[in-house]
């Protein structure tokens, strides 16, 4: 294991170009495959025909199942932070928080629901498989929810949520909706368990606004 260690930066330093396109297209076919199927039921094979690639390829850029599902982790954590940020970032009022629902919603609603949160299915999966893809998934779990304490600051900050609001808590409260949210419009195939959960929670939120919207969630 230590001489692995050791080994892969120096691969990773002789990595070319192609071999850069190379690894993004197993990572992308991964990415594919473990969000329908799951991680424990994809194989390396399956990645391999997926992306194309030859065995001397996959084995060249992950060593393993292991190191494969931890660059997907990594991979897949950074693209929802990016989607995230888009909705987040600027988030100053009550109708940003309901444009960003809807947003989630909609996009889940491709699936009829089916598949849940592609980072909250891989913590089922590995949280006790893999301590270090637990805590990458932690990470970037806890990097989200800022994003949404952060938006909801801001909020507080000019006034629209009342000064004994909490960011952090509110935020949470949030972020656990939407993922039980996930959860059970996975198992419904259905959106609608994850608008309750996620409308439920705005209203929560809402009842912190200094003035009454009367914007609705939907």
């Amino acid at each position: 294991m230590g001489d692995e260690q050791v080994a892969a930066p120096s691969r990773q330093r002789r990595i070319s170009q192609r071999g850069i396109a190379t690894r993004e297209r197993i990572l992308e076919a991964a990415n594919r495959l473990m969000f329908v199927r799951g991680v424990n039921a994809t194989t390396l094979d399956d990645v391999r025909e997926a992306s194309q690639t030859s065995k001397s390829q996959l084995y060249h850029h992950f060593a393993d199942k292991q190191e494969l599902v931890r660059a997907l982790v990594k991979y897949r954590g950074a693209l929802v932070l990016q989607r995230e940020r888009g909705g987040l970032e600027r988030l100053r009022s009550f109708s940003g928080l309901v444009r960003w629902r809807n947003a989630l919603v909609q996009a889940n609603s491709l699936n009829n629901g089916r598949y849940g949160c592609g980072l909250g299915s891989m913590a089922v999966e590995l949280s006790d498989q893999d301590e270090q893809a637990r805590s990458m998934l932690l990470e970037t779990f806890a990097a989200w929810e800022k994003l949404i304490s952060e938006g909801l600051h801001r909020m507080r900050d000019s006034g629209a949520l009342r000064q004994d609001a909490d960011p952090e808590k509110l935020a949470t409260g949030l972020m656990a909706a939407l993922q039980g949210g996930y959860l059970l419009a996975n198992a419904a195939h259905n959106v609608a368990p994850m608008e309750v959960a996620l409308d439920m929670a705005l209203e929560h939120i809402k009842s912190f606004l200094t003035e009454p919207s009367g914007e609705p969630t939907r």
